[in-house]
């Protein structure tokens, strides 16, 4: 299959193995930001292939689980909401909020719906013109212009009872909170593909130039993240770290700009909260009509915000900590009953580890048996 087959090609594969193994001479860590990358690094065992000088941390890149409490708790506040339809994505379902979560809302009474695309959700609100439909906008610039489109169109049609509650999220702001911060080294990023597909590289340039930080716009099977380290090696080793792109099939320097001009047109910049990091400037996108922004359309009292105890969803996210140095891990908080939104997500940096990481020598299940490895899920 065309742009699977062959970057999942041994062959191609080995060879930039062996090319990184020859140039990394010294001790570097190297951090990707996406979720996705996350997985594909973790099943294909990307990590065991590259030798000891490279350490791979694990960024921010779940959308879901960026998500503050506060706001987790509004969203599931409006699932409640009487004459409330809230549209959302079934990644969002279990995710936990300080007492509660939408399918649990859904339970006890609450009409939440799991869509397909934003555009599912502005069919509810024809078919439902006596209803508010909210739809729950979670996500990167990837999925911004899909919400943008779809208030868009709902301006042009007249449907006023299309809302939106926005906790997008943009992510060159939090990359500079993150290397502005010192708390993590970070020589090198791994930058997200789709999110890119949408910004371009060019805003990622403030990284090198001002911090000496490599980057490399990566896809998502094996041989693009391996492409990605070997650039990220030959910039670092050279000492001329650069913004460049190993996802050439899917992202251009200027990025898309029918998509950027639709996320300007409908949202602005605002203060965005981020899990374990806290409130960013500018790093968040509110909705510019108040017509269809739900946080001005309804009094939404979600009650006080607290986190689940033991969880270090925060730290992880910071990449200060694994979800090995956790608890609750693999005891406690599993898939089927998480505590943090990071096992929640398909995505979560918890959950990957939980289907294909290895374990730390004192892991145990739930019930004292011995963890299984990656092999045995």
């Amino acid at each position: 299959m065309r742009f699977i087959d062959e970057y999942r090609d041994s062959e191609l594969a080995r060879g930039l193995v062996e090319h990184i193994h020859r140039r990394s001479k010294r001790s570097l860590r190297l951090m990707e930001f996406c979720g996705g990358h996350t997985v594909t690094i973790f099943r294909y065992g990307l990590r065991q292939l590259l030798p000891p000088t490279l350490q791979m941390l694990s960024g921010p890149g779940c959308p879901v689980c960026v998500t503050a409490n506060a706001d987790l708790d509004k969203i599931i506040a409006l699932a409640r909401t009487p004459g409330v339809i809230l549209a959302t994505f079934g990644d969002l379902l279990k995710v936990p909020g300080s007492t509660s979560s939408l399918q649990q809302a859904r339970a006890e009474g609450g009409d939440v719906r799991i869509v397909y695309s934003t555009l599912d959700a502005l069919l509810l609100a024809r078919e439902n013109p006596d209803r508010a439909v909210v739809f729950a906008g979670i996500g990167f610039e990837t999925t911004a212009p899909t919400v943008a489109a779809s208030v868009l169109q709902a301006k042009k049609e007249g449907i006023d009872n299309y809302k939106v509650i926005s906790v997008h999220k943009t992510t060159p702001p939090v990359l500079r909170a993150l290397v502005g911060s010192g708390e993590v080294r970070v020589d090198g990023l791994i930058c997200p593909g789709h999110v890119s597909a949408i910004i371009g590289s060019r805003p990622y340039a403030f990284l090198p130039r001002e911090y000496g930080i490599g980057c490399a716009v990566a896809g998502f099977e094996p041989v693009d993240i391996l492409q990605a380290v070997a650039m990220l090696v030959d910039q670092l080793e050279a000492g001329e770290p650069r913004v460049d792109i190993a996802y050439r099939r899917g992202v251009r320097p200027e990025g898309n700009t029918i998509a950027l001009g639709m996320i300007e047109e409908v949202f602005a910049p605002g203060p965005a909260d981020w899990r374990g990091i806290g409130v960013i400037p500018d790093s968040g996108l509110r909705l510019r009509d108040e017509r269809f922004d739900a946080e001005r359309a309804f009094a939404i009292e979600p009650g006080p915000t607290r986190e689940p105890a033991g969880c270090i969803c925060g730290d992880i996210l910071r990449a200060v900590k694994t979800p090995l140095d956790c608890r609750l891990f693999r005891r406690v908080c599993t898939p089927e009953y998480p505590v943090g939104p990071c096992m929640v997500s398909s995505e979560g940096t918890c959950a990957t580890y939980y289907h294909y990481g290895q374990d730390g020598p004192e892991a145990e299940e739930p019930c004292g048996q011995p963890a299984r490895g990656a092999a045995d899920e």
